[in-house]
């Protein structure tokens, strides 16, 4: 990578409709990314994962955030997913790709291949990391369609634009960790017909769509979790030996995909709260509409 130089970043600077990208495990940097700023952001919620990087990347402007942080330092439930999402909106970013090692739960779904979900089913416990309301506003966005459809089929193109396997949609199940799945839950989520099994996807695409941006997701299978009969169960070792070369396909993917994502901020998400704050703006207490001010700008007028 570039060299990079070190500030802090204000809320207020205006980066006009970028494009943010969450590194999973073993994505922790992105190579070719260019003209490199390292923006150490103070949020509402307490510090993001990890600095984030700001740059170019196929002639658009670019954020990178690694959730475990660079080394893999955060488990699942230590992840500030508010942090996280509310930093990257107060740089003006508008559309974010995600990508996360996951488990298989199906036979099709083979370690190395990809699947780009469209439903997910949450399992997580950590209610207050799944809203950025609350504190006399109260909001209720519809995630009915929890992924972006306009960027997971981006997504999918560019994926077999580079001739790695895809799947086209799918269940994710996300439940807390660190630890994997006993052979009693794994079965059970696929008698439950669910595709994935990952930690930390489900609040990020939660507050993402709160905060009217467009979200999808590049799940890069590592295992079959431990439902699969004669196979061995999932363990860190062999989930790290597949992570190096899901790595490189995913910056392979995200660079084809950049350059397809549209200047305009005109998708469905961009527009989510327009009819979901249910309380009357003459009710809003000053403090939180200061500390959700990246996210309701559009309505403070």
């Amino acid at each position: 990578m570039a060299a990079a130089s070190n500030r802090t970043a204000s809320i207020n600077k205006k980066i006009s409709d970028m494009i943010g990208i969450i590194g999973g495990s073993g994505l922790y940097q992105i190579e070719g990314l260019e003209n490199i700023e390292e923006l150490t952001i103070a949020t509402p919620y307490g510090s993001p994962s990890d600095v984030l990087m700001k740059g170019t990347l196929a002639n658009r402007e670019v954020v990178f955030l690694p959730r475990h942080a660079r080394g893999h330092r955060l488990l699942p439930t230590e992840i500030n997913h508010r942090a996280n999402i509310w930093a990257l909106r107060s740089l003006g970013v508008r559309f974010i790709i995600c990508v996360t090692a996951v488990g298989s739960l199906k036979e099709d779904y083979a370690p190395g291949h990809v699947l780009v979900p469209d439903q997910y089913y949450d399992r997580t416990s950590k209610r207050e990391h799944h809203t950025f309301f609350g504190n006399g506003i109260a909001a209720h966005v519809s995630p009915a369609d929890p992924y972006s459809e306009n960027l997971r089929q981006i997504l999918i193109n560019s994926t077999a634009a580079t001739g790695i396997t895809v799947h086209k949609q799918g269940t994710y199940v996300n439940m807390d960790g660190p630890a994997f799945s006993s052979r009693a839950e794994s079965l059970e989520n696929c008698r439950r017909g669910f595709d994935l099994i990952g930690m930390t996807n489900v609040p990020e695409a939660k507050l993402a769509r709160e905060a009217e941006i467009a979200l999808a997701t590049l799940c890069m299978v590592t295992d079959y979790d431990c439902w699969k009969p004669h196979e061995e169960a999932v363990n860190t070792t062999s989930v790290l030996e597949v992570l190096l070369s899901n790595a490189e396909n995913a910056k392979a993917i995200v660079a084809h995909a950049i350059s397809k994502i549209p200047l305009e901020t005109t998708w469905p998400e961009h527009s989510s709260l327009a009819t979901s704050i249910a309380t009357p703006k003459d009710l809003w207490p000053a403090e939180t509409t200061a500390n959700l001010e990246p996210i309701l700008k559009p309505y403070l007028s």
